[in-house]
Parts: structure tokens; sequence; C-alpha cells
């Protein structure tokens, strides 16, 4: 659980510019995915995608990222992830945040994702923000054939506020 009393992680967009930074973030994405289908510098260079990562202090190298594609009125969440000695501390949670900001100042209508049907964490996480549960897609991961949970979140696009919704599938079994 990440202590009241630290500082708040700090989060930035990132831009193609520094390659230790990126280099830092692949790392990150070896330690995280099974399979690291993506890659960082090709995300960066596609218009519709925003890079951001964050890191526990200032001048200190980024220890997250969240990858998300912005289309048209929807922000899909692709990936995000947090480097193992750093989890727990509120990474995934700021960086969620600042691509919730991100989708309120640009008038985005809805924000997409799918998480690990067993990524309970992850879950809670997105469940405390307002996502639901709308679908699943059947043995979507490659590294084990696990089922993803679809989930989504409506946003007002003139105020920004999150509009509720309630689950339309059961994650549980």
């Amino acid at each position: 659980m990440r202590d009241s009393r630290a500082p708040r992680p700090l989060v930035t967009r990132i831009l193609p510019r520094e390659d230790v930074e990126l280099a830092v973030l692949d790392e990150i994405a070896r330690a995280c995915f099974a399979e690291n289908t993506f890659s960082l510098r090709e995300e960066l260079a596609r218009p519709w995608s925003r890079v951001w990562a964050a890191c526990l202090a200032e001048g200190a190298a980024p220890a997250s990222f969240l990858i998300a594609w912005h289309v048209a009125d929807e922000l899909h969440v692709l990936n995000i992830a947090t480097a193992p000695p750093s989890r727990r501390c509120g990474l995934a949670r700021a960086l969620m945040e600042e691509a919730l900001a991100y989708a309120a100042g640009q008038h985005v209508r809805i924000l997409l994702l799918e998480v690990r049907r067993s990524n309970r964490a992850a879950i809670k996480l997105y469940r405390g923000l307002g996502f639901t549960a709308f679908g699943v897609r059947a043995n979507y991961y490659a590294d084990n054939d696990e089922d993803a949970i679809e989930m989504i979140l409506a946003l007002d696009p003139e105020s920004g506020r999150v509009v509720p919704g309630q689950d339309e599938i059961r994650i549980d079994g």
C-alpha cells in the first residue's frame, strides 16, 4: 500500500528525445510483459499515440509508463507497466489520473482497455477510477491463453466528468 506521507509520483509526457529514457522504459517493458510486442520508439512516432512516464522523485529515472492511442473521441489504454521494485507506490494510479485529465481536456467520450482476468490489483485500480467491465476476449493473451476483461469508462465530453456505468459481464468465473 502506498505510504500517504510519500511524495506524489511525477508524471511527464514522453517525447522522442532521449535514448537513455527510452532504454529504461524498454527495460521496464521487458520485465513486465511476457511477450513485448511493441516498440516505444514506434509508438512515439505515431501521431495518435500518447506515452507518459512516471518516476518517484525529481531527476530519477522513469519507473513506470502508460501507452494510449487517442483516436477520434476515444482513448485506448494499451499498456501500463511499472518496474517490479517500484510497484505499490502509486505510479500506475498517477499515470491513469494523468490520462484521465488528458482525456477530459481533449473532450474524449470513452476510455477503453483490456486487463488480464487474473490481474486483481489492476482491476481494483480501474474500478476505483470508475471503469466497468463490458466484455471478455477469450484466450486473448498468447503467453498463457488467459482471458482479457474489456473495461470502459465514459466521460461527459463537455465537462470531462465520469459518467457512472455498470458491469455488463461478470468478471469472476
